[in-house]
Formats: structure tokens, C-alpha cells, sequence
């Protein structure tokens, strides 16, 4: 029995049917995980190693060069990447991105555990952390007050990030910008110097007894005992106890050489939210969690921790990705109740109850899809909705075909039952195929590879299942509904708006197809100047990868020259913040110094500590198209005009982490060589018109203090390389002597150091002295001869290799690619020296990648659908007949973009593809009813008018009901949605206007030979 014969039938079934795919769609939407972005796991690793004191050569001698060598060894590498700078080593490794991510972050960890032998004894942390886009935080708070000690604000935040941590929706809450809390041990060197008690008899003294070393057991009489040594401490009077020498009449102690005090560490990251200073906690969510049910949780737990705060605290709510999210699924709401009533206005030709029936397609479809995507594992996302609102465009086709075909059937005569199933029946192979064209459309970006593929997965698949179940709604309930709904007696020309849609048809679409028939060729060439002419467009469209997010929130950057103070960033910060709080557009500002943002987008990444940064994190009150790009401009412009500093806005982009639009490697050994090098590449960029904020890493040297140890002196009088060492460290890092561990259980470091008044000064090194092999005590200022050298900030490799990345982003009304070809240009011209060689990164490589086997997966979806057409048809001539209007359809999308001045980014090309499914759709049921009516045994030009000028009303009810669809998309002036919404406009215009023309014109220039179809149509 057939599928739509069966639902008209068996109506009982077919409503439980109904009633199953709507529970299941409300149930989905109910229980589906809603974020921001979708979650796509990334196979890389950032390996941070710590080694306090070190410089960027011996960072990248000691740290990053083995490192580098041991993680080579794994399989399927694709980037290892390295910047070695002062006390801090990253290594940044990248595997091909169909690897078992969990594998890898094994094998990773097991070359670490075989290298760490080798790597220096003095590091502080090896950390290995995923690139993971779901590890971002959905909310940032700020425990904000000038005048409470750290250690008050410190028990808060802890306080707070435990209660968070509790919270079954929450992975990990974190707490930011406060100082490391340490024991201090502060060491008086002139008062070593006076009782003669060396650095390293106080460091190994507190080492030495804080450790807890079992005895083992022992056996007294018929008793068995574990033996206890003294063990770790327990109090920090223990450890100003701590004996360091005696000669019989008195002991020396700690206490007699230092001060034993709980302290915070240097002030490596700082804070201020509105310019108060502020302790950040951050949380993000467990993969699969409902974004507002967690931040329900969150706010509850919130408002309770509120009540327990000091009254000089305030608890400050700086980032909610909820409402971001909450925002994009209002809009699509509004924009799909808009859309809705547009489509029901353009279904007022096929009556009132015609066009509800249709209506009820929408809901089913979108209910069955949502439900379909929710079961595979997806969530509801940005992308997601964008693939659900290129659905929205598509769903209602089959259901107008299906439904118009069935009124038809009725005005000839039929009753309902019977009308419904022979109309469905007639052209139910027609749609199969034309659905069928439609998801091998999207065959391509299933098959993306890599980052991007994981990116836009959800996207072709909410299209895929959306398109599916509008198929099986179009072939079951549709028949039925029109079989119990539709008037049985219409009149024979429709209602009063069908006949005056058929009378303009047949005054104005009729003579201009006969006028094109009657002149075939010169309608083909002039179809093909106006395409010719649009692709000639291309260049001055220009492309993009990705868009912007248009999120209210943006970062900015603060980079001083190499090697510049806290001190002197925190100025420039300062700056920027009062420029931005002035600013009536700005909510709140939310600052760092010396360190990143926590990480609030999933692909921004805070950057690790650096006394010549500071990064600004800005919550916008909203976003607006139009004001927010001119508070941009405005921005730009005043950052500009800051001396001494670059100072760069940054805005929130959608896909992949990406360096920057336009990037430029540089590659060679030699760092004095790679500056000049860096230098004249900048210089290219800069010269370039079109770009702004170049990023040059290496564009100034810093300036380092040598002490210039004189290891001769130092050896005659028998002092030991590690004295030196320690003292200096001890003057300006510390010395870390062991772990104190509270009754709760938490650990702090005991360093030993010399004064310290907020961060580490030259002052630091006056009074100390070192012991000689007779027991003198030699001040180290005997044994320096101090000298300022030029040194580099950072040193960067790239696959083992020296490197440095220079980067820029194209002004405004410039194009990112022909910018990047014409700094290509100018590189290849420039005479390398040997050895010395460039590469292209930025949004060049990021395409590549991204579209990497885009080609091969194209190619087998073209052969695909003109499988499935030849099938239908069994003729190559139907089939090109059918593919003609694609280019068509092209034609218009191109030129929408060019009028709206959108690229060819991503969404875009999505909108292109999707185009290409609906264009043969249509153009598949035009051939179909024009063979049907050849069979029937009407002459070929009678055939070809009629079947136009019948077809031409479900053609043009599903183009304009498409638009009405997409037209609060398209106004809304999304950089992510409207793009694509314009091209799916522009082509549904041309091809419905010019396609309708052509597609009856190669049908008779190519007329295809009528055959016995091998697939009936009344077995579906």
C-alpha cells in the first residue's frame, strides 16, 4: 500500500502519528542542551611549564627545544608551535583533526613523564591543558573591594568557587587575579652576614625539616610499632623554630634571620572591575547542560553567598553567556512568528484552508527535525539555528506542491479521498527526488574536515532532518489533512486572489515565455551575458571565512614594549579605562594586567603572564549594528593616540581559533637576522593600503640587566656556582624550601626570599652576601659588575624552528584576500636570504583547511544528484535541462551581495548550497509536468507553455513563501545569519523570473526523448 494512500486510509493512525511528532519535537525542545556555541572537540594541547628566573634563552635551551623533540616523536602531528619567555614556556601541539582526542592527550602525557627527568629542577608547574571550545566560562564574577587584605578576598573567592563546584551542571569554577599565598620566609641578609649563617644552610634547614620520612616499624616485646620521625610542619611557628647553626652557648634560629609570615607572592596578575580592584570566579559547564538551567543553579547559589559578604565587598555579575544565548533564541523567535505570518499571506491563493494545511507542515517539520538532531547528540546553538532557519525556507515546499496538486485535482472534479491520493501519487516521485537533490546538496559540509567540520556539523544536519521529516509530513499527514479539510467544491478557477494570481500569469509570465520560446538562442545568450556579468562581481565581493559573532562584548589589548614594568602597563591600562568608562555605550569594564581574560569565548584564549600586557574585557549594554561599529571606529581612532603602546580592539568572530585575518610566518634560525627580517615584512603589511593594527612580537628588543658574575674571583675564594645562583634567585624569584599543608588540606609553597615590596626590585640584592669556602661572607655586590643588555622578549618556533608571526586585520571596506594576495606579491619579490623562507597564515590558511577535500566532496555530490535526475528522468538531457538553473540562481545571490556589500563568507556559501537544492527542485517538477503532458500526447511547444504557466503558480508560491521566510533573517543584519538569508533571496528572485524563462527554452532547444519511467510513480 502506498504511504499516502495508507495515511488518508487508516486516519486514526495518522493522528496518533501527528500527535507522536509533536510530543517528541516539545519534549526535545524541552530537554536539549542551549549554548552559545556548538561544542566541538579540538585536537590540541597547550603544555605550560614554569621555571621561575629564567630567561627566554635558557626557557627555550632547557624547556621548549626538549619538549618540542620528545611530543615529534608522536603520530599524526600537524603544528607544534613554542614561545619561550621570561620564567614561562608554552608549547602549543596540534594533532590531524580525525584523531582520538583522548588517545593523544594519553600518548602526550607519556612522552612529558619520559622527558621530565631531563628538564631543570627548579620548575614550579608542568601543566598540560586541552584546547577545549566547551571549557569556556558562561558566567565571570568579580568580588570587588579596595580596602579588605588579599587573604580576606582570597577565602571569599575560594569560598565561592567551592559552592560553585557543587553544582551538578558546573565542570570547574576557577579564581583569578589574587596572589599566589605563600609562607614567606623573608630573609634579613645583613643579619646572615652579621651571624655568618649562609642562604643555603637556611634552605636547607627548612627543607630539611619539613619532611616526613617513616621509620618504619619496630617490635617491644610483644608489641608491634610504627616509628615517626618529626615530620612536616604544622604551624609557622615551627618554622621560625627551625635551629640553623649553634656553638654551644646559643642556638641561631629562623627567627634570628628572618621574618616567617603568611604573605601573597608577587603581583604577577591583577584586577579591577569598573577600576576597583577585584578577585575574579569564574565557572563553565558540563558538556550536554542546559545553559539556563545551570545558570539557574548558579544565580540561586549567587544570591545566597550574596548575604554572607563583608559589607566593604560586592559581589559584581561581569559576564553571563546565558543572556547572549537567551538573546539569539528570542530573536529567532520574533523572527520566526514574523516569518510565519508571511508565508501564511502568501499562501492566501490557495484558500484559507489550503494555506492552514501547509501551515501545519512548519511546526511538524521543525518539531521532528528539533527532535532528530537532539537524539544525535546536538545541541541548540548559534549554528544550529542557523540551520533550522535555512529549514524554515525549505520546509514548505513539498507541502504547496503536494497541496496545490491536490486543490487542482479537486477543481477537476474529484472527491476528497480520491483527489488527495491520485494528486500525492502523481507527483510524490517528483518530490522524493526533489528531496533527494536537495540533502546531497548538503552532502559537502557534512564532509568538511578538521576544526571547521566539527564547528558547522549541526548546521547541515538540523537542515538534513528538518528537510527529512517535511518529506514524510508532505507524503502522510498532508494527503490526510486535505482529504478531511479542503472544500470539496471549489470553484474551477480558485478563489479570488488564485484567479487574479493565475490572470496575472497568464497577461504578464505567458506572452514572455512565448516571446522566449519563440527565440530560443537569443534567450540562452542573453541568460548567459547576466551570469557572465555577475560572476565578474566576485572580486569586488570578496570573501570571508567565518563572520563576526556581533556579540555585546569585545576584548582590547594592551601591548607595551618588550620587557616594559607592571608598573608602566598598569598606566597605559589605566588610560584605556578611563576612555572606556566614559563611553555611554559600556557597561562595565573588566580589567587585566600582566595575564588574559579568563576565557569567555571558545576561541579566545587568555595568554599566559607578561609584564608588558594587559587585556580589557568590555560588556556592551547592547548590541547595534550600526551605533556599535561607530563606538568601534570612535575607539580605534582614540587608541590610536596613545603613545608608546599598541593598543588593539578586539571583536568577537564565529568558527575556528585563528591567529588574525591577515598573518605572515617568518621562518629562520638566526633571532638578530629574523628581527631584520620581521622588521621588513611590517614594513610591506604597513605599506599595504587597506591594513591597520599590525602585530610585529619582535618588533622591539627589551632591555635585561646582566649581573655579570666574576666567576673567577668567585672561584678563587672558593664559592660554589650554587650559592651564586640561589642568592640571586632568593633576591629577586625566591627560593620555594617545601610545601606547608593546612588541617583542611591545602598546600601553599614556604619560599624563602629577600624583602619584598609588591614585586621584586634591584633593591632587592642590596645586603646579601654569599659564604666563601673559609666561612667569610663576601657581599655578591664584590662579585658583579651589573650591565644592561639587549635581549629578546620572547623567543617563538614553529615545527622546531625559529619564527615570528606578524599579523593584521583589514580596515574597514577592505578585502581581507585581495589584501593578503597583494602582501603575497610583494613577499615574493623580496630577496630572501638562504635559509630564511615565509608562509601564509591567518584566514588564507584557515580556508585551506577548513575547505580542505571540499572539492572531492562536491564532486561526488554533483555526480550524486545527477544520479538521482537521471534515474528520474533516464535522460542526460532532463537532467541538463534541470542543472541550468543553477547558475542562474547564482546570478541573483551574487548581486544581492554585492547591493547589501556582505562577503562571501561561510553562511554565505551555506546559502548557496542550500539554492542549489531548491532551484532543481523546482526545475525538477517543471521537466516532470512537461514529460507527463508530452506522454499524454500533447505536441512538444504546447506542452512546454502549458506546463510552465501550470507549474509557474507552486514555483512562485514556494519562492515567495521562502522569502517571507527569510526576510526578518535577511533586515536583521546578522554578520552569521543575514548573509545567507540574502543569497537565498536573490536567487529564489532570479531564478523564479529568469529561470522560469530558460528552463522551458533548453527544454526545447534539447527536448528529451519520452521512455517508460523504471520507477513508478504509484509505488511510493
Amino acid at each position: 500500500m502506498k504511504i499516502s494512500d495508507f495515511s488518508v486510509r487508516n486516519p486514526q493512525f495518522t493522528v496518533l502519528i501527528f500527535l507522536l511528532l509533536g510530543a517528541l519535537g516539545l519534549s526535545a525542545w524541552r530537554d536539549m542542551p542551549r549554548t552559545e556555541d556548538p561544542y566541538f572537540p579540538i585536537s590540541a594541547f597547550q603544555v605550560i611549564v614554569i621555571y621561575p628566573g629564567a630567561d627566554p634563552y635558557q626557557i627555550e635551551r632547557e624547556i621548549s627545544e626538549p619538549i618540542e623533540d620528545a611530543l615529534n616523536r608522536l603520530d599524526d602531528v600537524k603544528d607544534i608551535l613554542s614561545t619561550s619567555a621570561d620564567s614561562v614556556g608554552v608549547v602549543f601541539i596540534e594533532f590531524d583533526g580525525d584523531v582520538d582526542v583522548d588517545k593523544k592527550f594519553d600518548d602526550l602525557n607519556r612522552e612529558l613523564g619520559a622527558v621530565r627527568g631531563d628538564l631543570p629542577p627548579g620548575i614550579t608547574r608542568l601543566e598540560v591543558k586541552r584546547i577545549n571550545p566547551g571549557y569556556t566560562n558562561i558566567v565571570q564574577m568579580a568580588l570587588v573591594s579596595d580596602t579588605v587584605s588579599w587573604h580576606t578576598l582570597g577565602d571569599l573567592a575560594d569560598e565561592l568557587q567551592d559552592r560553585l563546584e557543587r553544582l551538578p551542571g558546573v565542570r570547574e569554577s576557577e579564581v583569578w587575579a589574587l596572589p599566589q599565598r605563600e609562607l614567606r620566609v623573608e630573609a634579613d641578609f645583613k643579619r646572615m652576614a652579621s651571624l655568618n649563617v649562609r642562604l643555603g644552610q637556611l634552605l636547607n634547614a627548612v627543607s630539611g625539616r619539613n619532611t616526613n620520612i617513616p621509620g618504619g616499624p619496630v617490635e617491644y616485646g610483644s608489641r608491634r610499632f610504627n616509628v615517626q620521625t618529626s615530620g612536616n610542619y604544622e604551624t609557622p611557628d615551627e618554622v621560625s623554630d627551625t635551629v640553623l647553626a649553634g656553638d654551644g652557648s646559643r642556638l641561631v634560629r629562623v627567627r634570628d634571620v628572618a621574618d616567617v609570615r603568611w604573605d601573597y607572592g608577587p603581583d604577577e596578575h591583577t584586577a579591577r572591575f569598573d577600576g576597583r580592584r577585584a578577585v575574579y570566579v569564574t565557572a563553565n559547564q558540563k558538556e550536554g547542560q542546559n545553559i539556563f538551567v545551570t545558570r539557574a543553579a548558579i544565580d540561586k547559589v549567587l544570591q545566597d553567598f550574596q548575604h554572607t559578604l563583608p559589607a566593604e565587598v560586592k559581589l559584581e555579575l561581569g559576564f553571563d553567556q546565558s543572556r547572549n544565548v537567551e538573546h539569539r533564541l528570542n530573536r529567532l523567535g520574533a523572527d520566526f512568528a514574523v516569518a510565519i505570518v508571511l508565508v501564511m499571506v502568501t499562501l492566501l491563493p490557495l484558500g484559507l484552508r489550503a494555506a492552514g494545511i501547509v501551515m501545519v507542515s512548519i511546526p511538524l517539520s521543525l518539531a521532528t527535525g528539533l527532535a532528530a538532531l537532539y537524539f544525535a547528540g546536538y545541541s541548540l546553538n548559534q549554528l544550529s539555528i542557523a540551520g533550522f532557519v535555512v529549514a524554515l525556507g525549505l520546509l514548505v515546499d513539498d507541502s504547496i506542491v503536494v497541496v496545490e496538486n491536490i486543490s487542482r485535482y479537486l477543481r477537476m472534479g474529484y472527491k476528497r479521498e480520491e483527489a488527495a491520493m491520485l494528486a500525492t501519487r502523481q507527483i510524490s516521485l517528483a518530490v522524493l527526488g526533489c528531496t533527494a537533490t536537495l540533502l546531497f546538496a548538503f552532502l559537502p559540509l557534512m564532509a568538511l574536515p578538521g576544526n571547521a567540520g566539527n564547528f558547522i556539523r549541526s548546521l547541515p544536519l538540523s537542515v538534513i532532518f528538518t528537510v527529512l521529516a517535511s518529506l514524510f509530513v508532505a507524503l502522510t499527514i498532508i494527503p490526510f489533512l486535505a482529504s478531511r479539510v479542503l472544500p470539496l467544491h471549489e470553484e474551477a478557477e480558485g478563489n479570488i486572489v488564485l484567479r487574479t494570481l493565475m490572470g496575472l500569469i497568464h497577461r504578464i509570465y505567458s506572452p514572455w515565455l512565448r516571446r522566449a520560446l519563440a527565440r530560443p538562442k537569443t534567450t540562452v545568450a542573453i541568460a548567459t551575458v547576466l551570469v557572465v556579468g555577475s560572476f565578474m562581481l566576485v572580486p569586488a565581493i570578496g570573501f570571508s571565512v567565518f563572520p563576526k559573532a556581533n556579540t555585546p562584548q569585545f576584548m582590547v589589548e594592551i601591548n607595551l614594549p618588550n620587557g616594559a614594568s607592571l608598573a608602566k602597563t598598569d598606566g597605559v591600562m589605566r588610560q584605556v579605562e578611563a576612555l572606556l568608562t566614559r563611553q555611554p555605550e559600556i557597561d562595565h569594564v573588566m580589567a587585566n594586567l600582566g595575564h588574559g581574560n579568563p576565557k569567555i569565548y571558545y576561541n579566545l584564549f587568555p595568554r599566559e603572564f607578561d609584564s608588558s600586557y594587559a587585556e580589557l574585557f568590555v560588556q556592551l549594554k547592547r548590541y547595534h549594528n550600526r551605533e556599535t561599529t561607530a563606538l568601534f571606529d570612535r575607539l580605534r581612532h582614540e587608541f590610536d593616540r596613545i603613545p608608546g603602546a599598541e593598543v588593539r580592539l578586539i571583536e568577537f568572530e564565529n568558527g575556528p581559533p585563528m591567529d588574525a585575518p591577515i598573518a605572515i610566518r617568518v621562518i629562520g634560525d638566526d633571532l638578530p637576522q629574523l628581527r631584520h627580517l620581521a622588521a621588513d615584512v611590517e614594513k610591506l603589511i604597513a605599506g599595504t593600503p587597506g591594513t591597520r593594527d599590525i602585530g610585529n612580537p619582535l618588533r622591539r628588543s627589551r632591555v635585561d640587566m646582566d649581573l655579570g658574575i666574576d666567576t673567577t674571583k668567585a672561584g678563587l675564594l672558593g664559592i660554589a656556582p650554587l650559592e651564586l645562583n640561589q642568592a640571586v634567585r632568593a633576591a629577586f624569584a625566591g627560593l620555594e624550601a617545601g610545601e606547608f599543608r593546612e588541617e583542611d588540606g591545602d598546600t601553599y609553597p614556604i619560599v624563602v626570599r629577600g624583602p619584598l615590596q609588591g614585586r621584586p626590585s634591584i633593591e632587592a640584592m642590596q645586603g646579601l652576601h654569599v659564604g666563601t669556602a673559609t666561612g667569610m661572607q663576601v657581599p655578591l655586590a664584590q662579585l658583579t659588575r651589573p650591565q644592561l643588555i639587549d635581549a629578546p622578549n620572547a623567543i617563538y618556533r614553529y615545527h622546531r624552528q625559529r619564527s615570528v608571526l606578524l599579523t593584521a586585520h583589514p580596515q574597514k571596506g577592505y578585502n581581507t584576500e585581495k589584501l593578503t594576495h597583494e602582501i603575497i606579491d610583494q613577499l615574493d619579490a623580496y630577496k630572501w636570504p638562504e635559509g630564511y623562507r615565509y608562509m601564509v597564515a591567518g584566514e588564507v590558511k584557515a580556508r585551506g583547511e577548513s575547505f580542505a577535500g571540499f572539492g572531492t566532496a562536491i564532486l561526488v555530490t554533483v555526480f550524486g544528484i545527477m544520479a538521482i535526475l537521471v534515474l528520474e528522468f533516464g535522460s542526460f538531457k532532463s537532467t541538463l535541462i534541470v542543472a541550468t538553473v543553477v547558475p542562474l540562481g547564482v546570478m541573483g545571490g551574487l548581486l544581492m551581495l554585492f547591493i547589501t556589500g556582505y562577503n562571501l563568507s561561510f553562511t554565505a556559501m551555506v546559502g548557496f548550497i542550500a539554492l542549489t537544492g531548491i532551484e532543481i527542485k523546482n526545475s525538477i517538477l517543471l521537466v516532470d509536468f512537461t514529460n507527463q503532458l508530452r506522454e499524454e500526447g500533447i505536441p512538444l511547444d504546447e506542452a512546454i507553455a502549458k506546463a510552465g504557466e501550470i507549474r509557474f503558480l507552486p514555483i512562485l508560491l514556494t519562492s515567495i513563501t521562502a522569502i517571507g521566510g527569510l526576510s526578518p533573517l535577511a533586515f536583521q543584519q546578522s554578520a552569521l545569519y543575514s548573509p545567507m538569508a540574502w543569497v537565498l533571496i536573490g536567487g529564489l528572485i532570479s531564478s523564479t523570473m529568469v529561470g522560469r524563462l530558460v528552463t522551458p527554452v533548453m527544454y526545447k532547444l534539447l527536448p528529451p526523448e519520452l521512455r517508460k519511467r523504471r520507477v513508478e510513480v504509484g509505488s511510493l
